[in-house]
């Protein structure tokens, strides 16, 4: 089963708008979800860039968001515990929340943002990593949904 995952702030494939990036604020973009099986307990929310020189970088780990939660606002603070519920794990950068897109000088990344309905809570702390998140989810997943930005350095696209 598939969620559509959408933002007020870019469509499928379109650049992120420089605000969500380190050439902007660095802050998270709104996200919004529909779609999700009755029987979905938790969501899971994932920014992964699959372009990044050594391998994929994660930039945002939420999880355990309940299951009333169709949207995230932009700027979510980087904190362990959501006000609304959900917990922040760990990103390639060893930070909580979000990591703004920040690629190296070349061609534009793609930033992947994945949600996933999961049939239960997970059981783990604030601060999980990507991998335990990941083992963690699996058997859980009941749809799953991505929308892609694409993000260049300023200077690239001026040249």
């Amino acid at each position: 089963m598939a969620l559509r995952v959408t933002s007020a702030a870019f469509r499928e494939g379109e650049t992120l708008p420089a605000r969500y990036t380190c050439d902007g604020d660095g802050v998270s973009p709104p996200l919004a979800w529909e779609g999700a099986p009755e029987a979905t307990e938790s969501f899971v929310v994932l920014c992964e860039d699959p372009d990044a020189p050594r391998g994929p970088f994660i930039h945002w780990v939420l999880y355990n968001l309940p299951a009333n939660t169709l949207a995230l606002d932009e700027s979510i603070p980087p904190r362990e515990h959501l006000p609304e519920g959900g917990l922040q794990g760990v990103n390639t950068a060893q930070g909580i929340g979000y990591t703004a897109p920040c690629p190296p000088r070349g061609r534009a990344h793609r930033y992947q943002f994945r949600v996933f309905a999961l049939d239960q809570r997970l059981d783990l702390p604030p601060r999980a990593t990507h991998a335990q998140l990941m083992r963690a989810m699996h058997g859980h997943v009941l749809a799953e949904g991505r929308l892609t930005g694409l993000y260049a350095r300023a200077e690239e696209r001026a040249a």
